[in-house]
């Protein structure tokens, strides 16, 4: 029964961390279906974390904080969308760039305002996203294996995490049963195309570029206003770029990515188990490995089991009208 509890706890922790990855995933998809490569995941949430922390605690709303950093996100996507989209500039430099200005800004933001190194206060409960019992978790909870499932799985998790969940076959439907994603769909493979056909291929990426917006904002927000309680310098730790890791690896469709980002986020809680685990003959295994290990099976899972991606045909491909 140990070895089912132990079991429980990392499931459990592991859909906690899965959350701003899946987010972040489909946010990625969203733009790059539509032919935008987006390098600039991580940098945007870092600024979605950064504005939720940052209102949310001067207005002790979380629901404030929710606002604000979904929208300086999608501030800082338009920006992303007009150098890409009317500027035609390099995709990839842009969304280096707001990697760097976020990572930077953030943080002096933050040590100009509370002079704590780019730390914002720790938040109130009340200005947090806290966990949702559901019907019956406690009266459940001491059924053998289904009372623990439904009480540590399915319950007690924030708003955000069931919205995570719910946005994924939101997204399988929109971008598949619907004729806005078919459009979405076709501009990230043949541009000139939908264009012939009379609809605005500017207008069905700049919607994709804030509908990114929208998703990676609520990763940010997560991390500072439901799972850490406050906002500190350089806390996206690489999931943006782990996002667009396993967008690789889900070969940029809805339902593959929320699975690769769930055993990301199982890989993560698994590497946080481990530490301090002692191998017999050898000792105890270093933290910084452990810490390491979501990255090299990243690595591992992508150089040897996910076969030949390919993105869609124009993405990255700036799109100039032909008179």
């Amino acid at each position: 029964m140990e070895a089912f509890d132990a079991t429980i706890v990392i499931l459990g922790s592991g859909i906690r961390l899965a959350v701003p990855l899946i987010l972040a995933c489909l946010a990625g998809l969203w733009s790059e279906r539509s032919g935008i490569v987006d390098i600039g995941l991580e940098g945007k949430m870092l600024t979605g974390a950064f504005a939720g922390a940052a209102i949310a605690t001067m207005t002790g709303s979380a629901w404030a904080g929710l606002l604000a950093g979904v929208f300086s996100t999608i501030v800082v996507s338009l920006i992303h969308g007009y150098a890409s989209i009317d500027q035609r500039a390099n995709q990839i430099v842009s969304g280096t760039a707001i990697n760097m200005v976020a990572d930077g800004m953030t943080a002096l933001v933050g040590n100009a305002l509370w002079g704590q190194g780019g730390r914002t206060p720790q938040l109130e409960d009340s200005a947090m996203f806290n966990a949702i019992d559901l019907p019956f978790a406690q009266s459940l909870a001491d059924v053998p294996i289904l009372g623990p499932i439904y009480q540590h799985l399915i319950s007690g998790h924030d708003l955000i995490t069931y919205a995570a969940f719910a946005l994924a076959p939101i997204t399988y439907w929109v971008l598949y049963k619907t004729r806005f994603g078919l459009r979405l769909r076709a501009v990230g493979e043949n541009p000139a195309a939908v264009d012939t056909a009379g609809i605005s291929v500017r207008a069905l990426r700049y919607g994709a570029v804030v509908i990114c917006g929208v998703l990676v904002g609520l990763a940010g927000v997560y991390l500072s206003v439901a799972q850490a309680a406050y906002f500190q310098p350089h806390m996206s730790a690489g999931k943006g770029f782990i996002a667009l890791a396993a967008l690789v690896f889900a070969k940029w469709r809805p339902m593959p990515a929320l699975a690769t980002c769930l055993l990301f986020g199982f890989l993560d809680a698994l590497s946080i188990r481990l530490q301090g685990f002692v191998i017999p003959g050898i000792g105890e295994v270093p933290v910084q490995a452990i810490e390491a290990l979501p990255y090299v099976l990243t690595v591992i899972l992508l150089a040897g089991f996910i076969g030949k991606a390919i993105p869609p045909k124009a993405s990255g491909i700036p799109y100039v009208k032909e008179r």
